[in-house]
């Protein structure tokens, strides 16, 4: 809209002075504020964008695009007052945005995701918290898994005795907990993937090679960071389900619904 007012400045002028209306045209000094106001909107255009697509991970994406944003707002020395008027009440407003979302998850697809596993995006006294809930995850699905099954044999009197002593060993949980760390350790030593590349498709070539940690980052970063690519789904739907098509069997909704995402798809 503000982009639409500052290119047809002109025709806008010319027709509110040939009518009979109260409605004026903004000052020269509104269009300049305008304008500034443009060019603080436009990293929040962005990372709106980025965050409502549907055709690669978004979910890790939340908390540098956040990021990036208190950065960019930060008041200068150089801003006018209204500038940093408007800064204060925009990271006041992102800020309660960003507690009430599932802060948790949002932490774990960051660090489960290759490019942004640094966590620079946070502070540095949360990191260790974040890997922690990391390694408990990967605990969990350890202990989640049923072990082998073993060949069954009548133990003697005397071996039955002795494995009392090896159930009060701490032997199988230390190795099992250094095992994770190895697990943990090997993926942080990993070099940092590339901005544009596709942090499922790199999981997915290194399953093997982090076998733990491959089902919990492919349930994490699957996660749509928003509901825009629902909702956008439900206004397709919207748009071929009328009246005059009330009574399309939901076979043929289906149908319809894929070609429309496959002619979109051929498009882009």
């Amino acid at each position: 809209m503000v982009k639409r007012i500052q290119r047809n400045k002109a025709p806008l002028t010319t027709t509110l002075a040939q009518q009979n209306s109260k409605v004026a045209m903004l000052t020269d000094q509104e269009l300049a504020k305008l304008q500034k106001l443009e060019e603080l909107l436009e990293p929040c255009r962005y990372v709106t964008e980025l965050l409502g697509g549907e055709q690669y991970v978004s979910c890790s994406v939340v908390l540098p695009a956040l990021r990036h944003l208190f950065r960019v707002m930060e008041p200068s020395d150089d801003d006018p007052v209204y500038v940093v008027r408007f800064k204060k009440v925009f990271t006041t407003d992102l800020a309660q945005r960003k507690d009430n979302t599932n802060l948790t998850w949002l932490k774990i697809a960051t660090a489960l995701d290759p490019r942004f596993k640094d966590l620079k995006c946070l502070p540095k006294d949360e990191r260790s918290e974040v890997w922690a809930s990391v390694r408990d995850l990967v605990m969990g699905e350890t202990h989640a898994q049923p072990p082998p099954a073993e060949p069954t044999e009548e133990p003697s009197p005397k071996k039955g005795r002795m494995s009392i002593l090896l159930g009060s060993s701490d032997t199988d949980s230390d190795a099992e907990e250094e095992s994770i760390e190895h697990c943990m350790d090997r993926y942080k030593a990993e070099p940092k993937m590339d901005m544009e590349g596709c942090p499922l498709q790199w999981w997915s070539k290194r399953e093997e090679a982090h076998a733990r940690l491959a089902p919990i980052a492919r349930k994490y970063l699957s996660t749509p960071a928003t509901t825009v690519p629902c909702k956008r789904l439900f206004s397709l739907s919207g748009h071929i389900i009328q009246k005059k098509r009330a009574s399309m069997s939901p076979e043929n909704v289906n149908k319809l619904v894929c070609l429309s995402n496959w002619l979109n798809a051929n498009k882009g």
